[in-house]
């Protein structure tokens, strides 16, 4: 009896504070009708490739026939080599991936939203230098998905409140 009562309230305090659900109306919904708008431009070099491509599979490649937005991403990939044993050479290595990244207004050219988003990742150096490559891939692959999270939130979150 006491715990039903303390969820309804805490039901009725959330339902007061405004928050809302991003994706509500899931398909329907008016976030994923206006992702559906969204262009995403060609991204430079091989992990260009990769965070285009994750970005194409969480918000669509406007799917209507003339985008209202297009999505510019620019991308700083670094890797740097740290942990230096004795013999100079290095154990460990830190990918690092940021992206400014624009939403722009398809009709006039417009930047509505000026952003960035980054992360980064270890690496072991290990004696195979094909295992290391792998590794350094790997992440690669990790922080483009990463990318592609953050950017597909805060597009998301920009649409929610435009209009």
């Amino acid at each position: 009896m006491k715990r039903s009562l303390l969820v309804c309230l805490a039901s009725a305090t959330l339902a007061g504070c405004g928050l809302q659900p991003l994706y509500a109306g899931g398909e329907g919904g008016r976030v994923a009708q206006s992702l559906r708008s969204v262009s995403v431009g060609p991204i430079d070099g091989q992990v260009g490739w990769l965070v285009r491509n994750a970005l194409v599979d969480r918000i669509g490649n406007g799917g209507a026939s003339a985008p209202r937005y297009r999505l510019q991403v620019e991308l700083d990939d670094d890797i740097s080599s740290f942990g230096i044993r004795g013999d100079r050479a290095a154990t460990r290595e830190r990918r690092t991936l940021r992206a400014r990244y624009q939403l722009v207004e398809a009709a006039n050219g417009q930047v509505v939203l000026d952003a960035t988003a980054g992360s980064d990742a270890g690496i072991d150096v290990v004696s195979s230098e094909y295992a290391t490559v792998a590794a350094e891939q790997t992440a690669a692959e990790r922080l483009s998905t990463i990318l592609a999270d953050q950017i597909t939130a805060r597009v998301s979150l920009f649409l929610s409140r435009a209009r």
